[in-house]
């Protein structure tokens, strides 16, 4: 099981809940706005390796959010304080969803204490004709079957999510998560212009059955940072991480070492 802590990030008058496991380089896990911060399988098998660092965004998880948290932008920011305040380098970021989002904003910006990249499904771009699903036109539960492949393989996770006691923190990140990609629908029509200056190795993960953001999403993303690699997880919805963790967490791991980004 992991260690967890509270820290404060006095620059953003923040309480920060941190779960920690592992040994080995730096690897920050930024996570998706529906499963918070939960430690999973994937984590476990991540911290074979590394000594992983799983955040949990402010809003989240039954936290209030701040009051300047406006945009993905604001969490870009804040995360690269809460680098600096824990004193992290040589760090390899990986986000999944909207943590890709914000990982992506966080790396156009300054990679100083990076070493790495890697997204899962990122939220955050949008690519005309490529259709997918108005997760605000759905309810709790439909969004959470429609961001899996195998419905049967999620409903536990889906019942923990829903459960009586989580309907708090769900009303709060449900409130966060409209504000921050409400309009326009889960992308920043800025983002794509500045991803060229992403110039750590990058890696794309896609879930090859996603119906959120189709194939087409991994493809533009691939395209849009400069020498990024694209792997495709099968049977993998939006959540590889979730339904495929070995192979995805696997994926991660060969990449870092294949490509000597490892310290």
């Amino acid at each position: 099981m992991p260690g967890s802590a509270n820290v404060a990030v006095t620059a953003c008058n923040v309480d920060l809940r941190i779960q920690r496991a592992g040994a080995g380089a730096p690897l920050v896990f930024l996570p998706d706005a529906h499963l918070g911060a939960q430690w999973l399988p994937f984590h476990d098998r991540l911290a074979e390796h590394f000594d992983v660092i799983l955040l949990e965004h402010p809003g989240y998880g039954g936290a209030d959010a701040p009051a300047w948290l406006d945009r993905v932008a604001d969490l870009a920011n804040f995360y690269l304080d809460v680098l600096t305040q824990l004193d992290l380098a040589q760090v390899h970021l990986v986000g999944a969803a909207l943590g890709g989002w914000v990982a992506a904003e966080l790396a156009t910006r300054n990679t100083a204490r990076l070493k790495s990249l890697a997204l899962i499904d990122p939220w955050g771009l949008r690519v005309d004709g490529a259709a997918g699903i108005d997760l605000f036109a759905r309810s709790d539960e439909q969004q959470l079957f429609d961001l899996a492949f195998d419905r049967k393989k999620t409903e536990a996770l889906v019942a923990r999510i829903l459960a009586p006691d989580n309907e708090d923190a769900l009303l709060k990140g449900r409130t966060v998560t409209a504000k921050l990609g409400w309009q326009p629908r889960l992308f920043d029509p800025a983002l794509g212009n500045w991803l060229h200056r992403i110039d750590v190795p990058t890696l794309i993960v896609w879930g090859r059955e996603d119906r959120l953001l189709p194939a087409a999403y991994g493809a533009a993303w691939h395209a849009a940072i400069p020498g990024a690699r694209l792997v495709w997880v099968a049977n993998a919805g939006h959540w590889p991480h979730v339904e495929q963790p070995a192979e995805t967490a696997d994926r991660i791991h060969d990449f870092i070492a294949h490509e000597r980004v490892a310290p």
